[in-house]
């Protein structure tokens, strides 16, 4: 790194061209340059040296000089979430209370969030890129007096659950097969879905928060490996925090599969051929899933399609919940609740 910024360009060739010119326009090469190993090993003793670590810290104890003494810091057991657009208290033990809430795990009336094709990334779900002025995190950020060119990126405001919960689905790649295609057969990209009744076509995060307010649980359909990609954790909270009840898909990717499971959103597995597509499902229709007994580790449940015409269809679809101890982390409301009890008991 050293010597391509020595360089100025990082498409040089450092093995064939110089690093720069060197007195009296010699050109010096990585090779003049490269520390020997003695120079490692030197600096490398130094570096460890103890006492010099103490000398140094020491020093800024005694005298720290105007810079550092200008930094205020806090006291007390408990942090003070300062006002913030980077980082805020996270909203996951809001309503805590010592017992889970009682729950078969089963919801009726959750309606259809989006429905989405094969191969849906992590990075479509919670995208790390850029923040389009436009977005519902773009809209936030510029109410909070944000201007687009201090926006940064999704990547680095995670440590904010206001601009993640609206970053999720808000990749402007996905394509929610909900929304109808163009004249000319193009599917519509960008995180919009149609909120029901009515089909009014909004963003995924504007729909979530009305469904939210009506006390409406909701559901995502995918197909084949749900949640590809990185292990991105804010692809599951984001999930949660919209209030999606449950993700339906022909097949999941392991770690997401769990995480969904970590944050008490239940994964729920198509059999054989079954998949949204063969259930005919667009969008409009109402969702029951019934789990019937005890919720064990990969039991089957029967997932209930009510259309708008007044008929229903019944599909049985693999919960995919596989172990013991993820079953307790469901039931508790996801891990973090969980562990917190375990705590605090």
């Amino acid at each position: 790194m050293v010597a391509f910024a020595i360089a100025g360009n990082v498409m040089t060739d450092l093995m064939t061209q110089p690093v720069g010119k060197g007195k009296h326009g010699k050109d010096v090469y990585l090779g003049d340059i490269w520390p020997t190993p003695k120079e490692i090993d030197d600096n490398l003793r130094y570096a460890m040296n103890a006492k010099s670590f103490r000398a140094n810290y020491d020093k800024v104890k005694t005298d720290p000089g105007k810079f550092w003494s200008s930094i205020k810091g806090t006291n007390g057991q408990v942090y003070d979430w300062p006002k913030s657009t980077y980082i805020a208290e996270p909203p996951f033990f809001e309503g805590f209370k010592m017992k889970p809430h009682a729950s078969d795990a089963g919801f009726k009336g959750a309606r259809i969030m989006a429905l989405f094709g094969d191969s849906i990334t992590t990075d479509h779900i919670s995208p790390a890129g850029s923040i389009k002025e436009s977005s519902p995190a773009g809209i936030w950020l510029k109410a909070h007096g944000v201007p687009k060119a201090d926006f940064n990126s999704y990547g680095s405001r995670r440590g904010n659950h206001d601009v993640m919960m609206r970053g999720t689905f808000a990749n402007v790649r996905i394509k929610n097969l909900m929304i109808p295609p163009d004249a000319n057969g193009t599917q519509e990209e960008g995180g919009v879905t149609l909120f029901q009744p009515g089909n009014q076509k909004m963003f995924i995060y504007d729909a979530a928060m009305k469904y939210m307010e009506q006390g409406v649980g909701t559901v995502v359909f995918g197909g084949e490996e749900y949640g590809t990609g990185s292990s991105r954790d804010w692809a599951a909270k984001g999930t949660q925090l919209l209030g999606i009840k449950a993700v339906v898909a022909r097949s999941f990717e392991r770690i997401h599969r769990a995480n969904l499971v970590g944050m008490g959103v239940l994964p729920l597995q198509f059999r054989g051929a079954d998949s949204w597509q063969t259930l005919g499902l667009t969008g409009d229709e109402q969702i029951d899933v019934v789990i019937g007994s005890e919720l064990k580790p990969q039991m089957d449940v029967k997932l209930v399609v009510h259309r708008p015409d007044g008929t229903h269809q019944e599909v049985t679809v693999r919960l995919r919940i596989d172990t013991p101890i993820e079953v307790d982390y469901y039931k508790h409301g996801g891990i973090l609740p969980f562990v917190l009890r375990q705590l605090l008991e």
